[in-house]
């Protein structure tokens, strides 16, 4: 059993950290880097980039710059559509920093299904609820989404790192919400309304 732990943890901290790109794509891939940084997090030396100071910055800066524009009333809608296929990338790439020991075709087989899919997953979700609050609130209501994305992703990315087990509970539970609920406000926000096409006919 110990021999799997390991795995099991890095399985863990994976699929956190990928979860936390699904709220917030730049926010959880800073928080790698400054805790590699600071020598909190080993990483592999393929991955060894991420934990220079370049990184750190740079990860920052975007992370700032996209906390800032998801405050911005409808550029936020855009950015959704491109935000989401980034999640995807994110997440993969942080699901297989974690997984550096096993094969390659293992590694990224791994990281696109349960590292991709799950940051996938929630940033749809969260895409669908922005949606439907733009056009039911104007984008009045917007800015609360906004704000719990970032404590989402904030929370996630430190449950990740330090307590990492428990936060692969948390993304259970998530991703069993967001697939219950997810499917039906996307429904509502594509649902057209149906035309009576006899409604004003006179006779």
């Amino acid at each position: 059993m110990t021999d799997f732990l390991p795995f099991i943890i890095s399985l863990f901290v994976g699929i956190g950290l990928a979860a936390a790109t699904g709220f917030r794509v730049f926010l959880p891939i800073f928080f790698l880097s400054l805790g590699s940084y600071l020598g909190w997090i080993p990483l592999d030396e393929s991955y060894a980039w991420v934990g220079g100071l370049p990184a750190v910055i740079a990860t920052g800066l975007a992370t700032l710059f996209e906390i800032l524009a998801y405050y911005i009333p409808f550029i936020d809608n855009i950015l959704d559509s491109i935000t989401v296929p980034l999640a995807t990338v994110a997440g993969s790439l942080l699901f297989a920093t974690q997984f550096t020991e096993v094969s390659s075709w293992i590694q990224w087989s791994l990281a696109l299904i349960a590292g991709g899919g799950t940051a996938a997953t929630i940033s749809s979700v969260f895409a669908g609820t922005r949606a439907a609050s733009s056009g039911t609130t104007a984008g009045i209501g917007n800015p609360i989404i906004s704000t719990v994305e970032t404590v989402g992703s904030t929370i996630m990315s430190i449950l990740a790192i330090f307590l990492p087990i428990l936060a692969g509970i948390l993304v259970i539970l998530i991703l069993y919400f967001a697939i219950k609920y997810g499917k039906k406000l996307l429904d509502k926000v594509r649902k057209k309304p149906k035309v009576n096409k006899f409604k004003d006919s006179t006779y």
